[in-house]
């Protein structure tokens, strides 16, 4: 089989994958024959999925893609035949599929280093009261108003747009909506259409604060999640002929790539002094904000990043009964019992159930990669390789084991 034809099949296993788990084709923009060719077919059965899988990567060595995208289809066929397996109802220990999914081993966090986290809150909120409740008065001054939520996310988004775009060139047409839902699992999801188009839907029931409305939009549209579809699109696919990009599969490397990068999207845009930037846009819009006291309160709580991962190993890993994992969020995380169970809600979903992984690992290891770079380079160059080129975790590990600060992109 030619590259080609590899690259075909692979697109075609991602959509029958998605016709036995919905949800798990996150997004396609690729040959609309293809995806009338599945959705034409039978159910699959998904071990013979997996057996495809594990063929496609035999061929694959063989053929004459260049090594950059055979590294890529080899880790996302690894992943995608680990989905398959399971589907099949073979039992994966959790760590190894975790492993499978995003090149990552997964070890508990250490609770000495919430403690140090919990010390520095402590001191930046002082008053009586337990320091949960204190976190959560601080939370209750910078809520959003329902009705203000969508002008809120509206705002930081043409001023995130602003500032993505002087560093990172995007299509004249590029668009993204924004809409508010309910009941669902997660805070924000990035629905990429195609044609440089998303619509982002913000879930209502966890409440929104002018803390963590500049990190959800950054994260799902400049220059997260919206910014790399269109970047990736217009070069990768659109240039380049990597059709693989063309679909964007959950439970694979290159969603903690895409996690990892989006979580960091606000960093990378607005870097230090978000708090006060922050604070200028939504005061416009007649609502408070310490923009200086905020910033440093989630600077000491990035010290608890690993905490819900530490809670999908129990959950998983050790069979935690998940009154014990609520009780375990609510601990180290200061939140209440009703925040602690809507996150066990998506810790506990079998598709999503390995994803908190993205967000944790993705963070740890794109930030040690970003911050490996020469004081010449800028981190928005650095941040443009992560929108423009098929990288995987093992690629960047091994740039950071090197300390190869830059490596060349590849010819266009």
């Amino acid at each position: 089989m030619d590259g080609d034809g590899i690259v075909r099949e692979y697109l075609l296993l991602g959509l029958r994958l998605g016709k036995l788990a919905p949800g798990l084709v996150d997004s396609f923009t690729g040959d609309r024959a293809l995806r009338r060719r599945v959705d034409d077919e039978p159910r699959p059965h998904p071990a013979t999925l997996a057996e495809r899988a594990a063929l496609l990567r035999r061929e694959l060595p063989g053929t004459d893609l260049d090594p950059v995208r055979k590294r890529f289809l080899d880790a996302q066929l690894v992943a995608a035949a680990t989905s398959a397996r399971r589907l099949a109802g073979a039992r994966v220990p959790f760590v190894e599929e975790v492993r499978a999914y995003f090149q990552v081993d997964v070890a508990p966090g250490h609770p000495d280093t919430y403690r140090r986290a919990h010390a520095e809150l402590d001191e930046l909120l002082p008053g009586a009261g337990s320091l949960a409740a204190r976190l959560a008065d601080h939370r209750v001054l910078d809520e959003v108003p329902p009705r203000k939520l969508g002008p809120t996310v509206r705002a930081l988004s043409n001023a995130l747009r602003d500032l993505v775009r002087r560093d990172h060139e995007l299509p004249p047409e590029e668009v993204v909506e924004y809409e508010v839902v309910t009941d669902k699992p997660w805070s924000g999801f990035n629905y990429y259409l195609g044609d440089f188009r998303s619509r982002v839907a913000i879930n209502a029931d966890l409440g929104h604060r002018t803390s963590n409305l500049p990190h959800l939009v950054a994260h799902e549209s400049y220059p997260g999640h919206h910014t790399e579809h269109c970047r990736k699109e217009v070069g990768l696919v659109g240039k380049r002929g990597h059709a693989e990009q063309s679909i964007f599969l959950i439970n694979t490397p290159q969603c903690l790539m895409s996690e990892g990068m989006a979580e960091l999207g606000l960093h990378a845009a607005v870097g230090a002094g978000w708090g006060r930037w922050t604070e200028a846009i939504v005061g416009d819009l007649g609502l408070r904000m310490d923009g200086e006291l905020t910033e440093r309160v989630e600077n000491a709580l990035s010290g608890l990043l690993t905490v819900r991962q530490d809670a999908v190993l129990m959950l998983h890993d050790r069979r935690a009964h998940p009154d014990d994992v609520v009780d375990f969020l609510c601990r180290w995380l200061l939140v209440p019992e009703r925040r602690a169970r809507h996150m066990l809600r998506f810790l506990a979903d079998p598709l999503w159930r390995a994803y908190t992984t993205t967000y944790v690992e993705g963070v740890r290891l794109i930030r040690a990669w970003l911050d490996l770079r020469p004081p010449a380079d800028t981190l928005g160059d650095r941040y443009s390789r992560l929108l423009d080129e098929p990288l995987v975790p093992s690629t960047l590990r091994e740039e950071i084991d090197d300390g190869v600060p830059w490596l060349p992109r590849d010819p266009a």
